[in-house]
């Protein structure tokens, strides 16, 4: 048993799994590279149920993903620590272990990665283009000018047919372009 604070900040119990011999957990993330972790030094045991009730993120996704059949996870590289955590888990429960890509975030200034918490602004959605343009120049995909002056149906078609994600390999965050 662990303990989480509730809603009330007072510690209560929650189931955590033990690790048995999880030892070293190791993929290959296709743009991260080879990654490595010791669960037991490293993490320790981790919450599969939640104080309030509800299953914990790690143990959710994992059965999520094995009931849809997923076979690639494609996520932000700040989801890339917990990845040996879901390894683990798929293991113990006898499900296949997807393929993983994770793609960089977006940081501002400060290295923070943009969300709500850190007052990030909205994503346009008035000009759908331009925010897909961006997003493609972001990853570092090079779409052409004349894109710009294309439907969404040609940017999405030009980027699954151009799509070269060693132009990120290796990088796990990024900053914002304005």
């Amino acid at each position: 048993m662990g303990v989480e604070q509730s809603g009330r900040g007072v510690p209560t119990p929650s189931p955590t799994l033990p690790l048995q011999g999880g030892g070293n957990i190791q993929f290959d993330d296709a743009l991260q590279g080879h990654v490595v972790q010791h669960l037991e030094s490293e993490i320790g045991d981790f919450v599969v149920k939640r104080a309030d009730g509800l299953f914990a993120y790690q143990l959710a996704v994992v059965v999520d993903d094995a009931f849809q059949g997923i076979t690639h996870v494609v996520r932000g590289a700040d989801l890339l620590h917990s990845t040996p955590r879901q390894i683990y888990l798929q293991r113990l429960l006898g499900f296949a272990t997807p393929a993983y890509m994770h793609l960089p975030i977006a940081v501002n200034a400060q290295g923070e990665k943009l969300s709500k918490q850190t007052l990030a602004p909205a994503i346009a959605t008035d000009d759908v283009i331009a925010t897909l343009i961006a997003v493609l120049e972001f990853l570092r995909q090079q779409p052409p000018a004349e894109l710009r002056q294309g439907r969404v149906e040609e940017v999405l078609k030009w980027a699954v047919g151009n799509w070269q994600p060693e132009r990120m390999k290796g990088c796990r965050q990024l900053p914002a372009q304005k």
